[in-house]
């Protein structure tokens, strides 16, 4: 990978050595110290708004790890500014909020009203909505992911990168959730990497150092 600079974090040896960590950015602070690096102060001062509003949002929230909820949101922002070298405001403005209607009472119309019906627009693809009478939560869940095909390259690039937050720590999970989320996540998402050359070679280094995760057809752990 020579044309990927290591701008964003270090390295997770894995299997192959190559998988770069984005997880500097774990504070508003140590986000805001990197925007300014890499953006306009205008911009920065609007995305660290909603980084606070954002906040507020989701409160005590916790990952499935423990670590503070606000910390994925940062991950995210840091995989689109540093890795992907995405600069386009209602983008980013959209990967920190991409939560805040599935996750917290907050509506999309108060997003748009916010930051603008663009923004609310990208934060709207990459929600999954409530089950509704009769509905398999887990059915609602694969068919939001599959509807992602049909998605805007803009609301591709934040599911991506929420995507990519969630599974590079993929290890601190309980084995079976390891390998679901693993699965899960070569069947819908990355397949959407395709056509992002720096997404593509990051979910491939990826996959590469989780392989051990990949069942055979028969639902054996695949060897190697």
């Amino acid at each position: 990978m020579p044309d990927r600079p290591p701008a964003g974090g270090s390295s997770d040896c894995g299997n192959n050595g190559l998988m770069e960590l984005f997880t500097h950015w774990h504070t508003a602070a140590a986000a805001e110290s990197g925007l300014r690096e890499r953006l306009p102060g205008r911009r920065v001062g609007a995305l660290m708004q909603a980084v606070a509003f954002a906040a507020q949002q989701h409160g005590d929230q916790r990952r499935p790890t423990g670590a503070p909820y606000l910390e994925h949101l940062l991950e995210a922002l840091e995989i689109l500014v540093a890795g992907a070298k995405i600069t386009d405001p209602a983008v980013l403005t959209a990967v920190i909020l991409h939560d805040v209607v599935e996750d917290t009472s907050c509506t999309n119309a108060r997003i748009a009203a916010t930051f603008g019906p663009r923004v609310a627009e990208l934060v709207g693809w990459v929600t999954i909505g409530e089950p509704g009478p009769g509905e398999d939560r887990r059915a609602v869940k694969q068919a939001s992911l599959a509807r992602l095909a049909q998605a805007p390259r803009d609301a591709v690039l934040v599911k991506l990168a929420d995507r990519a937050s969630n599974v590079q720590t993929l290890r601190n999970l309980p084995l079976a959730r390891r390998r679901s989320y693993y699965a899960q996540t070569v069947t819908y998402i990355v397949p959407l990497a395709a056509g992002e050359p720096w997404f593509r070679s990051w979910y491939q280094d990826w996959q590469a150092a989780h392989a051990d995760l990949a069942l055979t057809p028969q639902g054996q752990v695949a060897p190697g």
